[in-house]
C-alpha cells in the first residue's frame, strides 16, 4: 500500500482526509494493525512545546527621514542589543540576548528577568516596543541617533528563523554535587535531587519520523501558532547517534531549523523564558504533519513512550566538561511516572516541555488540515540521515600565538 503526498492532499481539499494525532495513531496500530492502519489514515499530526534556545526573529523597520544605515553602530530593541550587520534597517534578536546591563551571574543566581525571548513575545503580543541605535553616518545615510517605538504591526517584514529547534530526543538532567547548580535543563539539586527532562516523547516530531522519510526542507509545518516551514536541518543535527531497533535515537539525535512570518504567530505559542542563573530562551509551540505514504511510515509514527530510550547525564561534571559519559539508560514511560531509579536511589522527574501544549498543537493542526485550511507539502530535499555519514563536530580547538 501507497499512497503520495498529492492523493492526500486532494483527499484534504474534498474533506475526506482521516487525519490522527500522534497518540490516537497507537491505538488504530494496536486495535487493527499497521496494514489497515496505513490505509485508514492520511495524516498523523504531532506537537511539541518546550524552551528552545537557538531562535530569533528577523525584520525591517523600515527606512527613516533623513535615513539611517544602522549596520556597524549599535541597536536596541527593548534594551536588548540586536544585531543589525545585514543591511541599513534590517535587524535581528536573538532568544537568549540580553541587555548590557543586565548583572548577569555576577549576583548569583542570576534572574534574567527580560531578554531577546520576552521582546519577541512582546511582538507578537502587539505591544509598542523601544528602538534605539546609533550610527556612525555615510553620505547616503547621515542619520547618526534613532529613538523611537516599534509595532509589529507597522513593521514591513519580521519573521521567526530558528537555526536550532525540536530535538529529536534529549538527554536526562541530574546532578552527583553536593550542591545546587542552575542550568538551561532547569535547576538541578544535589546529589541526585531530581531528574529533569525536556520532550514530549510519543508526540514529539522526530521521534515520529525518525530517518526523516517524511519530514524535510519545504515542509509546512504549525509554527508559534501560525504557519511556518522547515528550511534547513538544524544546527547541531547529528543523525548518526545510535538508534534502537524502531529506529530511534538514544541521544539527541536530529534538529530543524524553521520560518515563518511573525505576524500570524500568536503569544500563547511563542513564550519569553526565564532560567534562573542560566539566561533567558524562548518556549516554542511546534507542529508537524506526517503523510502516512506507506505501512513502514505508520509504524513509525505508533511508537510509544516506552519505545524512546535516552541517557542519563551528569551536568555537574560530565556535561559541562564535555565527556561522553551516561549514568543509564531510561524510557519515556518511566520518566512520565514521576520517578525513576538512579544509582539505586528513587529519583522524582520533572519535565521542562509541556506534554498537554503538545497535545494542543497536535490536535489545532488535525483540524486546520480537516477542514482543509493546512495542505501538506512535498519536501524539495531530504534531511540528512544516518545513512549521509553526517555528524556534528565540536569545535576543533587550536592555540592562537599572541
Amino acid at each position: 500500500m501507497t499512497k503520495t503526498i498529492q492523493e492526500i492532499n486532494d483527499k484534504i481539499k474534498k474533506g475526506k482526509a482521516v487525519v490522527m494525532n500522534a497518540e490516537e495513531i497507537i491505538n488504530i496500530v494496536e486495535e487493527k494493525g499497521v496494514e489497515k492502519a496505513a490505509e485508514e489514515v492520511d495524516v498523523v499530526t504531532t506537537g511539541t512545546f518546550g524552551p528552545m534556545c537557538s531562535s530569533g526573529a528577523y525584520f525591517n523597520i523600515g527606512h527613516t527621514k533623513p535615513k539611517i544605515k544602522l549596520g556597524g553602530g549599535r541597536a536596541y530593541l527593548n534594551d536588548v542589543p540586536v544585531y543589525s550587520g545585514f543591511a541599513a534597517v534590517d535587524v535581528c534578536i536573538g532568544a537568549t540576548a540580553l541587555p548590557d546591563d543586565d548583572p548577569l551571574n555576577k549576583i548569583y543566581p542570576g534572574e534574567f528577568k527580560y531578554g531577546g525571548g520576552h521582546a519577541i513575545e512582546d511582538l507578537v503580543v502587539g505591544q509598542d516596543l523601544k528602538f534605539v541605535a546609533a550610527a556612525y553616518g555615510t553620505d547616503c545615510y547621515p542619520r547618526k541617533k534613532l529613538e523611537t517605538w516599534i509595532n509589529i504591526k507597522d513593521l514591513n517584514e519580521a519573521v521567526l528563523f530558528n537555526p536550532r529547534n525540536a530535538y529529536q530526543n534529549y538527554n536526562v538532567a541530574v546532578n552527583l554535587s553536593d550542591k545546587i547548580i542552575y542550568t538551561y535543563m532547569g535547576v538541578l539539586k544535589p546529589k541526585l535531587g531530581n531528574a529533569n527532562y525536556c520532550s514530549a516523547g510519543q508526540l514529539s516530531p522526530l521521534l515520529n519520523d525518525p530517518y526523516y522519510n517524511t519530514i524535510g526542507i519545504g515542509t509546512r509545518i504549525f509554527l508559534g501558532g501560525g504557519t511556518g516551514y522547515v528550511v534547513w536541518q538544524g544546527t547541531q543535527h547529528n543523525p548518526g547517534v545510535k538508534r534502537k531497533e524502531n529506529g530511534v535515537p538514544q541521544a539527541p539525535g536530529g534538529t530543524l531549523a524553521v520560518m515563518g512570518d511573525l505576524k500570524q504567530m500568536k503569544p500563547e505559542w511563542l513564550v519569553g523564558t526565564t532560567m534562573q542563573g542560566y539566561g533567558v530562551t524562548l518556549t516554542v509551540g511546534i507542529g508537524i504533519p506526517i503523510p502516512i505514504l506507506n505501512e513502514e511510515i505508520c509504524r513509525y509514527t505508533a511508537v510509544k513512550d516506552e519505545g524512546i530510550w535516552t541517557q542519563i547525564v551528569d551536568y555537574s561534571d560530565a556535561y559541562p566538561e564535555g565527556k561522553k559519559e551516561s549514568l543509564g539508560e531510561i524510557n519515556y514511560a518511566q520518566l512520565i511516572s514521576g520517578t525513576i531509579d538512579i544509582q539505586g536511589k528513587e529519583v522524582p522527574t520533572g519535565n521542562l516541555s509541556s506534554y498537554i501544549k503538545a497535545v494542543e498543537i497536535a490536535n489545532t493542526l488535525k483540524e486546520w488540515i480537516k477542514k482543509g485550511d493546512f495542505l501538506l507539502s512535498e519536501p524539495v530535499a531530504s534531511l540528512p540521515g544516518p545513512e549521509t555519514g553526517y555528524t556534528f563536530k565540536p569545535l576543533k580547538e587550536r592555540s592562537i600565538m599572541m
